[in-house]
């Protein structure tokens, strides 16, 4: 059974809060389970992805109205 993704909001917050929240989220989550990160921050474009890739976790970015849309998949490997 596939449950739906978390979603995290951090639209309005400037880097590196959308970063240390992701972080603090991501590590609590289950391996293979999706996080969801809203953001404004233009930083977080460079941020968010530089994080997931030296953490290994997957991240596809999709961008509408000024609203980033993260979506990480959290990797296998044990903290």
């Amino acid at each position: 059974m596939v449950s739906d993704p978390e979603i995290l909001d951090a639209r309005g917050q400037k880097c590196p809060l959308p970063v240390l929240r992701m972080e603090k989220r991501l590590t609590v989550l289950a391996p293979g389970a999706e996080l969801v990160v809203l953001a404004t921050d233009p930083i977080a474009k460079i941020d968010i992805p530089l994080y997931c890739r030296q953490n290994g976790h997957a991240v596809t970015l999709a961008e509408e109205a000024g609203v980033m849309r993260f979506a990480i998949v959290r990797n296998g490997a044990e903290r």
